[in-house]
């Protein structure tokens, strides 16, 4: 899927890791995207969309699914340079066509960008909807006790 000049989104391959890999490390080091280790990369390379401009990863993307009607967005992000281009848009909307093509009728996210996810489509929701998520990935956070990230929620048709 092209969107500007130049900017393909596409599956993750094998040769991305490592762009995968230091882009998620640049956002958790700033506190805003659960690091990922290699290993965890290459094991849930199918689940990962980027952006790339000359052979250059600029942006990422995955799913993980929560239970069966249930998807979230995870380590959904662009190189700094390249934020406010619609690159992050354009791999949502790859995620939800993923999502909608596995049968799965709800997207959500934990994020701090409310404003990118309600433009393309999310509503505000509280975080005890998802007890998927709870048990799934908040009973190790460290941040458990005192989240200040969003919920968001997307309803597919």
């Amino acid at each position: 899927m092209e969107t500007q000049i130049g900017i393909q989104c596409r599956k993750a391959i094998d040769t991305d890791v490592d762009a995968l890999y230091e882009l998620i490390e640049s956002y958790a080091e700033q506190g805003i995207m659960l690091p990922r280790s290699r290993e965890s990369l290459i094991r849930q390379l199918d689940h990962f969309f980027v952006a790339v401009q000359d052979d250059k990863m600029i942006g990422c993307g995955s799913l993980f699914r929560l239970g069966q009607d249930l998807v979230e967005v995870r380590s959904l992000g662009i190189n700094k340079e390249y934020k406010g281009n619609g690159i992050g848009s354009k791999l949502l909307e790859l995620l939800e066509t993923e999502a909608r093509s596995q049968g799965i009728p709800k997207l959500m996210a934990l994020t701090y960008e409310v404003r990118f996810f309600q433009k393309n489509g999310f509503q505000v929701v509280e975080k005890e909807v998802f007890p998927e998520k709870v048990w799934t990935d908040c009973v190790h956070c460290k941040k458990q006790h005192c989240c200040d990230e969003i919920a968001v929620l997307k309803m597919l048709d």
